[in-house]
């Protein structure tokens, strides 16, 4: 069985708690794209433990996690999750693969992302984590590989050549002082010395794994509205977050993913620039921030919130084909005499019938809501569907009804144990 989660809002929607949930019964776990730019919270017998690269899965003993080549790498970022993990008490040696076709984060990335958000014109509100330059070079076949930390004499000449072309930009462009070839040089050798024993062919070890009816979890980073191609361009990722991209970063074909989850907030939040049509002006937007504890797992930086869009749901179900819904924060809404959930965009006196590809649209449209009874009482103790209060219950429904799939899980607080499965 080989099951995608994937976000369905702009990220941030809670997979790492599903991913950690599901990985009871998994044999393996993969991380399919993105970097060190996403942090997934997992909260377990009451310890908060946020991941960057390593998969969730990593926190059940018998699951072998694996980061794909899909994802780019920050040695320093994979180094330091491990510490962690060890002081935690968690084994990663034989339990963690990671490939050998993956790119790397290196320092020039880092410095040049965070340059182009300051100079360069429009803000994209990147972490500055280096993961948009990580894949420009990847596409611009420049990128360096896992792989080439195992052949020193290869990964000098790279460092040294990328480092001669980077140093034009930083000083021609950006007028900042350039960087010294030799001490990357340095520090990657030292990198390769303790990540060599988890590197490995992961695609062949997936093949191999799919072909002996495995239990695979392919864990996806950020949320379809961030997609390269899909996603409220340019303010996006430099990955593909759908379950398209799922395939191509674990190398798993698509025809062999048997099904896709969908993760989404019982509300919605947004890190970064862009337009948001549902975002909830102050201070009901900072109300339903504090409750929700929306604050970025790897900036800090608060989330803009917001009422349900089903239009993004629906828009993102249809082009994952995702077969069921995880609805997370469903407490956080407790407290509400009503809920509003957005049914429809209006456009010039329209509605529109699909979700907009052009920003200014987007950025211009009036959300069409649908108001709804709110519950107010406390569900973080339920754990039966039937449980909940009734106006739950026809709320969670009606984002059935509008994204036209079924809702199977439901998260009504961080624990682990804090989850309704939906029959």
């Amino acid at each position: 069985m080989v099951t995608a989660i994937i976000g369905v809002q702009w990220g941030d929607e809670g997979k790492g708690k599903f991913v950690d949930f599901l990985s009871e019964k998994a044999d393996i776990v993969v991380r399919v794209q993105g970097g060190a730019n996403a942090g997934h919270t997992i909260v377990v017998d009451g310890k908060q433990c946020i991941l960057h690269l390593i998969p969730a899965g990593i926190l059940h003993p018998q699951t072998t996690c694996v980061i794909g080549h899909g994802a780019v790498i920050d040695p320093q970022v994979l180094l330091d999750e491990i510490k962690v993990l060890k002081d935690l008490g968690i084994e990663t040696k034989g339990r963690l693969l990671i490939s050998n076709r993956a790119h790397l984060v290196m320092p020039y990335h880092k410095i040049l992302d965070g340059l182009k958000e300051d100079k360069g014109g429009q803000k994209i509100g990147t972490t500055r984590r280096g993961i948009g330059p990580a894949y420009m070079d990847k596409a611009a076949r420049s990128g360096i590989r896992v792989v080439d930390l195992l052949k020193p004499e290869r990964l000098k000449e790279k460092i040294r050549e990328n480092i001669a072309f980077v140093n034009k930009t930083l000083g021609g462009v950006y007028h900042v002082p350039e960087m010294e070839a030799e001490t990357i040089v340095r520090e990657y050798l030292t990198f390769d010395q303790t990540i060599d024993p988890y590197i490995t062919d992961t695609t062949a070890f997936l093949h191999e794994s799919v072909r002996q009816k495995k239990n695979i979890i392919l864990e996806g980073a950020q949320g379809t509205l961030l997609d390269l191609d899909l996603g409220t361009y340019p303010f996006v990722t430099s990955s593909n977050t759908t379950a398209g991209g799922a395939s191509t970063g674990s190398g798993i074909g698509p025809t062999r993913i048997d099904k896709v989850i969908g993760i989404a907030k019982a509300y919605i939040t947004r890190v970064g620039e862009g337009p948001m049509p549902t975002e909830l002006p102050e201070p009901e937007g900072t109300r339903l921030r504090e409750r929700g504890h929306e604050f970025g797992a790897t900036t800090g930086r608060p989330r803009r919130c917001g009422w349900f869009d089903a239009v993004i749901g629906r828009f993102a179900c249809q082009i994952s084909g995702v077969d069921e819904l995880a609805i997370t924060k469903l407490d956080v809404l407790d407290d509400m005499k009503s809920i509003k959930i957005c049914t429809g965009y209006k456009f010039e006196g329209q509605i529109l019938k699909y979700f907009p590809a052009d920003l200014e649209i987007l950025a211009a449209v009036e959300p069409v809501y649908e108001e709804m009874p709110g519950w107010q009482s406390d569900t973080s103790g339920v754990r039966k569907f039937a449980d909940l209060p009734l106006p739950a219950q026809k709320y969670l429904n009606r984002l059935e009804e509008l994204m036209e799939t079924r809702v199977g899980l439901i998260s009504v607080g961080a624990g682990r144990e804090q989850t309704i499965v939906k029959q």
